[in-house]
C-alpha cells in the first residue's frame, strides 16, 4: 500500500472506503470507549490492534487527527443505525421513539466515564464538530417524530415543535455533564431511558399516554 493518507474519512458523514481503515477505526473506538481517550497513546492503539505505528500514521497525522476521524466514523455508523430504525414498518411515532432510544442507549452502553471530559478538554475542535453534527441530527429526528405523532393522534396537537426540539437537545446534552450526572451515581443507559419517558409523557395525548403505558408494561415483561 502506498504511504499516502486515505482521504475518504476527511469528509464528515462519508464512510471510509478502505476496509482496513474501517477496522482500525472500529477497533480504536472500542479502545477509547473502554479506557478513555487521554490515557490511550498511539502506541496503545497500534499494539492493541496488532498493527505497526507506521501503518497507523499512513492514515492520520497525530492522535488528535485520529480522534476526529473516529468520531466522524462513529457518527456515520450511528446515523445509519438510526435511519434503519426510522425506516422500519408497522410502527407508530412512539414505537419509533422507543426503538431509537433502544439503539442510542445501546450505543452509549459501556462508555468510559471520562470520554466526554477527555473530548471536551483535550480535543475541543473534534468535540465541537461532533456536538454540532449530533444536534442537527437530533433536531431533524425529533421534529419529524413529533409531526408524525400529531398526525397519528398520539401527541398533543398544540405542541410548539421547534421549541420542544430545542429543549430536547438541551436535555440530551446535559446527560453528558459529569457534574450533573456523575458516573459513580448515574448509569448513562438509565439516564437516557428516563429522558425518553420524560419527553414522551410531556408531549403525548391521552391516546398516546395509554399506548405508552401498555408498551412499557409489555417491554418490562419481556425484559
Amino acid at each position: 500500500m502506498a504511504d499516502e493518507k486515505i482521504t475518504a474519512a476527511d469528509t464528515p458523514g462519508l464512510e471510509p472506503s478502505d476496509e482496513r481503515w474501517r477496522r482500525i477505526l472500529d477497533g480504536t473506538a472500542k479502545i477509547f470507549w473502554k479506557l478513555g481517550i487521554k490515557s490511550v497513546t498511539m502506541d496503545d492503539v497500534a499494539t492493541r490492534q496488532g498493527i505497526s505505528k507506521k501503518t497507523l500514521y499512513q492514515y492520520v497525522t497525530d492522535k488528535n487527527d485520529l480522534v476526529d476521524r473516529v468520531l466522524k466514523h462513529l457518527s456515520f455508523c450511528y446515523k445509519c443505525d438510526i435511519d434503519a430504525v426510522r425506516a422500519g414498518k408497522d410502527q407508530n411515532a412512539i414505537d419509533e421513539s422507543y426503538a431509537i432510544t433502544t439503539t442510542v442507549a445501546g450505543q452509549l452502553q459501556g462508555i468510559h466515564p471520562s470520554v466526554h471530559f477527555d473530548l471536551e478538554k483535550y480535543h475541543p475542535e473534534a468535540f465541537r464538530n461532533m456536538v454540532e453534527n449530533k444536534q442537527r441530527e437530533i433536531h431533524e429526528c425529533i421534529t419529524d417524530n413529533m409531526a408524525r405523532g400529531i398526525r397519528e393522534g398520539l401527541y398533543r396537537e398544540d405542541l410548539n415543535i421547534p421549541m420542544i426540539a430545542s429543549i430536547y437537545i438541551a436535555r440530551f446534552d446535559m446527560v453528558f455533564d459529569g457534574e450533573l450526572f456523575p458516573p459513580d451515581k448515574f448509569n448513562m443507559h438509565d439516564v437516557h431511558w428516563e429522558l425518553f419517558r420524560y419527553h414522551v409523557r410531556g408531549i403525548a395525548s391521552k391516546k398516546g399516554l395509554d399506548y405508552l403505558e401498555k408498551k412499557l408494561t409489555k417491554e418490562r415483561v419481556h425484559a
